[in-house]
């Protein structure tokens, strides 16, 4: 992946929604029941915040052979609700990076998350432990 990509995308489902709930035990309303979600401010059901944060991760095609691990989520911000149906695709620029030995490099990607629509749903940024550069991949 070069230095500015855009993932593939992915559909959000209710199953989704259902098994984020599940898995994490977040079963407030907005997410888990209809008719309390149709009264709210989105006049809906929505996803996680956190299920999209978690979905782009795995929408980025990180090069094994590049990187060694995740270090840190940060700067994350929430602009506007995913619905049940929208799909999501990932758009992120390489920024700063950092040496951390003769091997190793802290690199900084800044994602935008947006919509069918590319509409900004959420913004963050990613921190991982890096090899020096390969041919291709981030």
């Amino acid at each position: 992946m070069s230095a500015e990509f855009t993932s593939r995308g992915r559909t959000v489902t209710e199953a989704d929604v259902v098994a984020f709930a599940a898995l994490t035990g977040d079963w407030h309303p907005q997410h888990a029941d209809a008719e309390w979600a149709a009264q709210s401010a989105f006049g809906e059901r929505i996803a996680h915040g956190m299920l999209i944060a978690s979905f782009a991760i795995g929408l980025v095609d990180f090069d094994p052979e590049r990187v060694v691990a995740l270090r840190r989520i940060r700067d994350v911000v929430f602009k506007r609700p995913v619905r049940l149906g929208d799909t999501i695709t990932v758009k992120g620029s390489e920024g700063e990076a950092s040496r951390v030995d003769e091997e190793l490099a802290l690199v900084a990607w800044n994602w935008r998350i947006v919509n069918q629509h590319d509409e900004l749903v959420c913004r963050m940024t990613i921190e991982a432990l890096c090899r020096d550069r390969v041919e291709a991949g981030v």
